[in-house]
């Protein structure tokens, strides 16, 4: 009888029925199985947050569910390629949820995607003296999608439904993301869950926070969380009555690379800040979202809760005048560039869709500078530079896949510890920026430039 080999690979952490269903499944594809178990190191390294168990722990586990004939330790990006070369493997077999993802092995042997046991996970496992905090999402377009893997990455978040008025969008998320339920009806959908996640469209964000705070749920809540500052302001009181975490979720303020580089500013690193310059555009057409005037689109609504973060962490949020040039048609801005007067320092931003520009930071200081290139709001990497240019300090920091993790991670963390103070997006930063998003879509100081 000629030797069919398997492989398959996995954290395999806090073993459970799901794990035992995967391994018997990818045994029964041929007659021996070989079980990757990832190491500490590689699970730093992609961006997994949430393992609780050792690698010996999760080797031992592995070898007791008796469908491992050897086991072996993944320990870097690449290796399946090499693994499934060097064992001769037949077949690759991995979890439903990674559908797509391994296709590219198809060139090395068969690929199989072998379907998972729905409603359990080891996020549900977790050794925590915290709950699993079982959350639902509001909207299921493409910032929704990124969102439920990235969850895996976090301990303690369970992602269990999804709400659409759409019956049939939210059904088609939820069977492709495998989630436990899907609703039209936000009574039922609010009762299930204990915390939501809105990725719903600009306009109906401030009337799902406030129904949702009004159930007693926590909100995390996709930028820009309201288009007033006034409604921003009601909602972070009515949460703090209610004890409950509302939290924007502009992804950059709460990654390594950016949290560190905000520190070392306001270390003194680079002596006293007097400017700071940020830009972020992405060329877009079509009848999309962020070119529907009806929808609020426009590169101020989509892109200035971005640019504004550094200037507002580093600068405050006391500026004495804002000014505006806008380049429009259709009342859609499709260039803007901001400029921010403060008391001894100034700001500028450009954001676009239909123009492209370099979309780098700038933080300019008395004793040298900042410098981030683009993609910034992707922040991995950055420098502080001076005049002796033997004195550069150059810092590299993992930013994983889309970087929702990070944000998810502190809302969870949030929840969990209330009487922390949380300093990575402060509400009445998110106030600031929802008041100059406000500023600028009433005219407020606004220069108008002809149609592009």
């Amino acid at each position: 009888m000629n030797k069919k080999i398997v492989i398959t690979y996995g954290t395999f952490d806090l073993f459970h029925k799901g794990h035992e269903n995967l391994l018997q499944r990818a045994k029964a594809l041929g007659n021996y199985l070989i079980v990757g178990v990832t190491s500490e190191n590689y699970d730093k390294n992609r961006g997994k947050l949430n393992v609780t168990q050792s690698l010996i722990q999760r080797i031992e586990s592995v070898k007791n569910s008796g469908f491992a004939d050897e086991i072996v330790v993944e320990e870097y990006e690449g290796q399946k390629i090499d693994d499934i070369i060097r064992y001769k493997v037949d077949i690759f077999a991995i979890g439903s949820d990674w559908v797509g993802k391994f296709d590219y092995l198809k060139d090395h042997c068969e690929v199989i995607y072998l379907e998972r046991t729905k409603g359990i996970s080891s996020t549900q496992l977790r050794n925590s003296k915290y709950p699993i905090i079982e959350v639902g999402i509001i909207g299921s377009g493409r910032i929704a999608h990124r969102f439920v893997p990235e969850s895996k990455f976090v301990s303690g978040i369970n992602v269990k439904g999804v709400f659409n008025p759409d019956k049939l969008l939210a059904k088609q998320f939820s069977n492709h993301h495998e989630l436990s339920f899907y609703s039209n009806n936000f009574s039922e959908f609010i009762e299930k869950i204990d915390a939501v996640y809105i990725a719903s469209p600009h306009l109906t964000h401030a009337n799902y926070i406030r129904k949702c705070l009004e159930q007693g749920k926590h909100v995390l809540c996709e930028k820009p969380m309201t288009l007033s500052s006034l409604e921003s302001k009601e909602l972070f009181a009515f949460a703090k009555k209610q004890q409950l975490i509302l939290s924007e979720a502009i992804k950059t303020a709460f990654c390594p690379a950016f949290l560190q580089l905000v520190s070392l500013i306001k270390s003194g690193a680079i002596g006293i800040v007097k400017d700071v310059e940020a830009s972020f555009s992405k060329l877009i057409q079509g009848n999309t979202r962020e070119l529907d005037v009806n929808q609020a689109g426009g590169s101020m609504t989509e892109f200035a809760s971005y640019v504004l973060l550094p200037i507002i962490k580093i600068l405050g949020t006391d500026f004495s005048n804002l000014l505006f040039f806008s380049h429009e048609t259709q009342n859609i801005d499709y260039f803007t560039k901001g400029l921010l007067i403060y008391k001894n320092a100034t700001a500028s931003f450009k954001v676009g869709l239909g123009v492209k520009t370099e979309g780098n930071l700038i933080i300019s200081g008395t004793k040298g500078y900042a410098y981030v290139p683009a993609p910034w709001w992707k922040t991995e990497y950055f420098e502080l530079r001076f005049e002796d240019l033997n004195q550069t300090m150059k810092y590299f920091y993992k930013f994983d896949e889309d970087g929702l993790r990070y944000e998810i991670n502190d809302f969870i963390h949030q929840i969990n510890h209330p009487s922390e103070q949380n300093i990575k997006l402060l509400a009445s930063e998110s106030i600031t920026i929802a008041e100059i998003i406000e500023r600028f879509r009433k005219g407020i100081g606004v220069q108008k430039f002809n149609s592009i």
